[in-house]
């Protein structure tokens, strides 16, 4: 191998810059061979032993991802202890068995070809993350049968963690303390691996191709640009001084932002804006905390239901939205219902299969056209809302109408609690999402009927650009900073002044700095972004001059 420098780039799942060397990771795998037996009924046994020892095991990646990376992040091992009772897989399986007379590492390793070959055929970039799923629980199974130990590897000393991919529970069976980084040659930003990494708090880079480890052995430097995805091997000095200064950087900001607790988000000039955090459970609510966020813009309500076996009942939900509204002490909580659809599909809500599911059935098309699911999530939204200070947002609205049915939905709900003598708040606001031109042109008839609009930045590119957001062959054409974006936010935010209603931003373009002063001019009156970018979003405020 060349002693010179060489660059290789990925995606970046967590920002921040490592400088160490590489540990290759080697899974101890068992060589699965195709064996014919006998005794059918021994092979059966053997294999109910191995689950219940495999469940044993993810018992206890459960109890440590518990502790590092909070309850809804550990319920992925929950959900695969569920995968290895699963019917159709255990039937497969029994199935190669007894029909093959084979023995039951050979077909455990079928079935893990045949399930993980058909999530990764599928169109959701989500159900395609659940290939991986399915070979790990599959992996751990054959270990369990062979005696052979899964793969939870250390080394003496910091290190970065480079392999194939990672499974979810070999990413959090690494030793946290002796982990500067991880790069995978394979995987993807939906993997479970991937939000582990990001909840680790852990430099990660994914998905950067198999000629990286053809490149690589132990011991040689690395550098992880998490930020960029960028990786290099073999880093000369001057690259090193270059990315050890930027690991400083990051560092001395994290001080400094520190120092912007407290702080109002008021501009030089005397312009205050909102600043709100986005989440995607109730474990996010620390996060939210601990960066000082003013409230919450986004509570992503459809991860209750992404995380469940069936559809979450309406004690489930109100314990959930009782906990983030009580946590948040008085601030505000705006919580969207469910958006199912598009690129988040669950099976048991038994959506047909659609060739364009973005422009399909989707958010609050099904929560009108599917009204019991639409009522115990209102109802549980309602009897939380005396636990603090609650809106209700809808998203997808492209008319007046829809927006109506939602409003007489929500005025259905309270009767119903209030005929019951459950208590309810009468301060609830109510809302919608901006991610369609159609509600951009008409936002001076929506703002007459509601109390805020919430810019869903994400797909008002998409549909504005006409290009699919789940398509990475479309990247080049997609102008997040496109006119026409912007004019639709700013027709929205001088329509909703008129018409006596605020406006925020809740999409990615949020926490673009270089778009504040922009959003700002255009009147927007809060901005709602993941709980990192607070600091840095206040800090960006607290230094412009408007006047």
């Amino acid at each position: 191998m060349a002693d010179t420098m060489r660059s290789f780039q990925g995606k970046g799942v967590y920002g921040a810059v490592a400088v160490g060397t590489a540990h290759v990771f080697r899974r101890q795998e068992a060589q699965v061979r195709r064996i014919r037996v006998d005794d059918k009924a021994a092979e059966l046994e053997r294999l109910e032993a191995a689950k219940a020892k495999a469940a044993e095991q993810l018992s206890g990646i459960y109890e440590k991802a518990l502790k590092e990376v909070g309850e809804t992040n550990a319920q992925i091992f929950e959900i695969h202890m569920m995968m290895i009772e699963d019917d159709d897989y255990n039937d497969f399986i029994k199935g190669i068995i007894d029909t093959q007379s084979v023995n039951a590492e050979y077909a455990v390793a079928v079935a893990s070809d045949n399930f993980a070959e058909m999530f990764s055929s599928m169109d959701d970039p989500y159900m395609q993350a659940r290939s991986a799923d399915v070979r790990d629980i599959s992996n751990r199974l054959i270990a369990c049968l062979s005696d052979t130990e899964q793969a939870e590897q250390s080394a003496d000393g910091c290190m970065i963690v480079c392999a194939d991919d990672l499974a979810p529970s070999e990413t959090v069976s690494l030793d946290k303390d002796k982990v500067l980084a991880f790069v995978t040659a394979f995987g993807s930003s939906n993997s479970h691996t991937a939000i582990l990494a990001r909840n680790m708090n852990i430099p990660a880079v994914i998905g950067i191709g198999e000629g990286f480890l053809s490149e690589l052995h132990d011991g040689v430097r690395l550098v992880v640009d998490g930020h960029t995805g960028t990786v290099i091997i073999d880093p000369d000095e001057e690259t090193v001084k270059q990315y050890l200064e930027k690991q400083r950087e990051d560092a001395h900001k994290k001080v400094l932002l520190q120092q912007l607790k407290g702080k109002e988000n008021i501009t030089k000039d005397g312009r205050s804006v909102k600043i709100f955090a986005n989440i995607g459970g109730v474990d996010g609510i620390g996060a939210v905390l601990a960066n000082d966020a003013g409230g919450i813009g986004l509570f992503r309500s459809e991860f209750l239901y992404l995380e469940s076996t069936d559809f979450p009942d309406e004690e489930q939900q109100f314990r959930a939205y009782k906990k983030v509204l009580e946590s948040m002490a008085g601030k505000k909580v705006i919580i969207r219902t469910l958006d199912i659809g598009a690129d988040k599909q669950i099976d048991y809500f038994g959506l047909d299969k659609e060739e364009n599911p973005a422009l399909g059935l989707r958010a609050v098309r099904i929560c009108l056209t599917r009204p019991e699911i639409f009522r115990t999530q209102l109802r549980a939204l309602y009897r939380a809302s005396v636990y603090g200070n609650l809106g209700i947002m809808f998203p997808m609205i492209t008319s007046v109408s829809e927006v109506e049915k939602c409003l007489a939905a929500c005025e259905q709900a309270k009767s119903e609690l209030a005929a019951e003598g459950v208590p309810f708040s009468d301060s609830v606001e109510t809302g919608i999402m901006i991610e369609t031109p159609a509600a951009a042109v008409i936002s001076d008839r929506l703002a007459e009927i509601v109390d805020f609009f919430s810019v869903g930045t994400n797909d008002l590119t998409q549909y504005t650009l006409a290009c699919d957001r789940q398509n990475a062959k479309l990247e080049p054409f997609i102008d997040t900073h496109h006119e026409a974006i912007l004019r639709l936010i700013e027709l929205a935010a001088k329509n909703a002044h008129e018409h006596g209603a605020w406006i925020g931003i809740c999409g990615e373009l949020a926490a673009d700095l270089s778009l504040t002063e922009t959003f700002l001019r255009m009147g927007i009156d809060e901005l709602s972004v993941s709980a990192p970018f607070v600091l840095p979003l206040r800090e960006k405020v607290r230094n412009l001059y408007l006047k």
